[in-house]
């Protein structure tokens, strides 16, 4: 299997999972921090990042539709099934992730203001119940995040590694001569 994706959606995959570390990464140092400037700028990032996520991710669509690549090409049925779910799911926490963070911080009263320029509406009234809500389910949708994250890295490790079935090249093309 030689093909592989077209740059920009090879650049905006990469790109992505770096910005989902990142935000992940400074959500988890938030949990042990005690309330100070750099929390509170932290936080800042936090949704910045996420925000950049949710905003990236019609382009990431629009660009997967033009591809023209068999996705299917070389996978057995299920390996084939299994794709497609993952893939869905995993845009569909690019989705949901973000929008819970901000569903969050509208509710409890924490206006974003993206990257300290643009102000975002808050989607909800203040409301420390609902706040806590979807706190709870934007950490849980997040563990979703990562598991499917880390499936996906296992499935293209797999496809390298065991199968030898250039899958991984498609995004990774510079592996593409080693495959």
């Amino acid at each position: 299997m030689n093909q592989t994706y077209r740059w920009p959606l090879v650049g905006l995959h990469w790109l992505t999972l770096l910005l989902i570390v990142v935000a992940f990464t400074i959500g988890s140092l938030l949990d042990d921090m005690k309330l100070s400037p750099l929390k509170l700028e932290l936080f800042s990032w936090h949704k910045w990042v996420g925000l950049l996520v949710l905003f990236l991710l019609p382009v990431r669509l629009w660009l997967r539709r033009g591809e023209r690549l068999d996705q299917a090409a070389g996978l057995l049925p299920w390996e084939a099934l299994a794709s497609r779910a993952a893939h869905g799911g995993l845009y569909l926490s690019m989705l949901v992730v973000p929008l819970l963070g901000w569903l969050h911080s509208s509710a409890a009263g924490f206006p974003v203001v993206w990257f300290g320029v643009l102000p975002m509406p808050d989607l909800v009234g203040k409301d420390q119940a609902m706040s806590h809500l979807y706190k709870e389910l934007h950490e849980g949708s997040v563990s979703v995040l990562v598991v499917l994250v880390a499936l996906h890295a296992a499935a293209a490790l797999y496809h390298q590694h065991v199968r030898h079935d250039g899958v991984l090249a498609r995004m990774a093309p510079w592996l593409r001569s080693r495959s």
